[in-house]
């Protein structure tokens, strides 16, 4: 008797969030009521934000003096709590107001203060707050996404009703209806992140290639993208034998998923981007098996994938002016009697072949021949991977910080500056040649296991498959999973990268310099 197929129990959803140009304290119906702090200096000490002027005459209390009292400082993370057990004056729904620290009010701030509210909310019903009022749009779209993603929880207990859910409603007070595209760019973003977290915290019991194939679908019907998939005979009939070697060893075959996103107003002349992401649902190493405390983590090893279906999901939302292609590739990387060995020799999508050294290094295999795919048959003006693929690059970065490579100066470019702008940061690593020896072979084309520099060597081994394409290569090993909840990070899997690749493919020229 086949076991049965789990089901995954319903989540929570992020906040509604809504807009008035209304004062807080005027925001009938809300159970909190939350007003920016901002610091001040020696001398004048923190001053109160929008709103918390009529909010103190309302209630009958000392706001400033309520912030004396707690020592608050303004800094970014603070909330003072105030209780209102018997409601206001004219909200008798009110039960609290909060006083939450703005910091220096720039977008990175916003976006802390936005997780910060949302962790003080959690299990409430309903929060009005001025917050984003302090700031342009750009400030406005930040406390948005840290709103939405500091709200983020994933359940699969016995109960159905969550330990605590988000609020259900935030009222953005001070913010007039002509601010709505910013907040609809914000929850995009945010959205997007939000897919890519949960998909990647799914567990591997049910997340497997045809699983992950099947949702990339549902995204498809959903945003209106054109869908294809390649099940294990047809990648094995077309020559996709990194994924197939990768994938032969486990009980659930390889899938190779294709999204093609195109934007409205496109023509003959639309460029494209293509986008690849490392889709291991689990990893054991294979028969190169990692040790138990290796594995804990290793649902999310298809973080790269999740993050490609969030973006495509998102383009139109976000006004992408390119077409963009995702390309998933999935397996899982199992130990049987089947599994690949150290040893054989695979060959990939257009030809070239690879030692497999290292079974554990096989993130890289399957992307090589969605890369080589892309080059040989879709044209790109740009390709662009993601991938927790080396253990290396957060030995270099540690966990707050992704790495990147790219063979293309205004790409890198572009790169970095929506990871900076979108709150993902990247560093650039070098694509050092001085190590190619290392990715050699005396029976193949390429060693897949070329040792250290890790990250260096597995980037260098991808860009055999880039062709002249400008080529960037996102390794989010080091952010695959916060140890521990900050700001808009909850702890687990983060889904990093999909905010950065949508602020760079959301802008009015994401191509600018590129292909020159």
């Amino acid at each position: 008797m086949e076991p049965s197929t789990p089901v995954l129990p319903t989540q929570v959803t992020p906040p509604e969030i809504a807009l008035s140009d209304a004062s807080p304290h005027a925001i009938v119906g809300v159970e909190v009521v939350a007003v920016p702090v901002l610091p001040g200096d020696d001398d004048t000490g923190p001053a109160l934000g929008p709103g918390a002027e009529q909010l103190s005459e309302q209630l009958g209390i000392d706001l400033l003096a309520l912030l004396e009292a707690e020592k608050a400082t303004g800094k970014v993370g603070e909330v003072v709590r105030f209780p209102v057990p018997l409601g206001g004056p004219e909200n008798a729904d009110l039960r609290w107001v909060f006083l939450v620290g703005v910091g220096d009010g720039g977008a990175d701030a916003l976006r802390r203060a936005g997780a910060t509210l949302a962790r003080a909310t959690l299990g409430r019903s309903s929060v009005a707050t001025s917050i984003a009022s302090l700031s342009d749009d750009a400030g406005l779209e930040a406390f948005v996404v840290g709103a939405v993603l500091g709200s983020f929880s994933f359940s699969w207990r016995s109960t159905e009703r969550p330990e605590k859910a988000p609020v259900a409603r935030m009222v953005l007070t001070g913010c007039a209806e002509d601010r709505r595209p910013a907040l609809e760019r914000g929850l995009a973003l945010a959205g997007a992140g939000w897919r890519a977290r949960m998909l990647a915290t799914v567990p591997s019991n049910l997340k497997n290639p045809p699983w992950l194939a099947e949702q990339a679908r549902l995204v498809a019907e959903e945003a209106g993208l054109a869908y294809r998939v390649w099940d294990e005979q047809q990648l094995a009939a077309e020559g996709f034998g990194g994924i197939v070697g990768v994938g032969q060893g486990s009980a659930t075959p390889p899938r190779l998923v294709r999204l093609d996103y195109t934007p409205r107003r496109a023509n003959r002349k639309t460029p494209t981007v293509v986008l690849v992401g490392k889709g291991i649902t689990f990893d054991t190493g294979g028969l190169s098996i990692k040790p138990a405390e290796g594995m804990t983590t290793m649902k999310r090893d298809m973080t790269g994938a999740a993050v490609v279906l969030s973006v495509m999901a998102a383009l139109e939302a976000v006004g992408c002016p390119v077409k963009v292609v995702g390309l998933l590739a999935c397996a899982e990387n199992a130990v049987s009697g089947s599994s690949m060995r150290p040893g054989d020799v695979l060959r990939h999508y257009g030809g070239r072949t690879t030692e497999v050294t290292n079974t554990d290094a096989e993130g890289r295999l399957v992307m090589a021949d969605a890369l080589a795919y892309a080059v040989a048959e879709l044209a790109p003006a740009a390709l662009v991977d993601v991938a927790t693929l080396t253990g290396a690059i957060k030995v270099a970065l540690g966990q707050r910080t992704g790495g990147f490579f790219a063979d293309h100066e205004a790409l890198a470019g572009a790169i970095a500056e929506a990871g900076t702008r979108a709150g993902e940061p990247l560093w650039r690593f070098p694509l050092a040649s001085v190590y190619e020896e290392k990715i050699s072979s005396t029976v193949a084309d390429a060693d897949n296991a070329g040792g250290g520099p890790g990250a260096i060597t597995a980037a260098l081994f991808l860009q055999h498959f880039t062709g002249d394409v400008p080529w960037a290569h996102l390794d989010v090993a080091s952010v695959g999973d916060s140890p521990s909840e900050s700001f808009e990070w909850t702890a687990g899997p983060t889904g990093f990268g999909a905010r950065a690749l949508l602020t760079w493919l959301g802008s009015p020229e994401p191509l600018a310099g590129i292909g020159d």
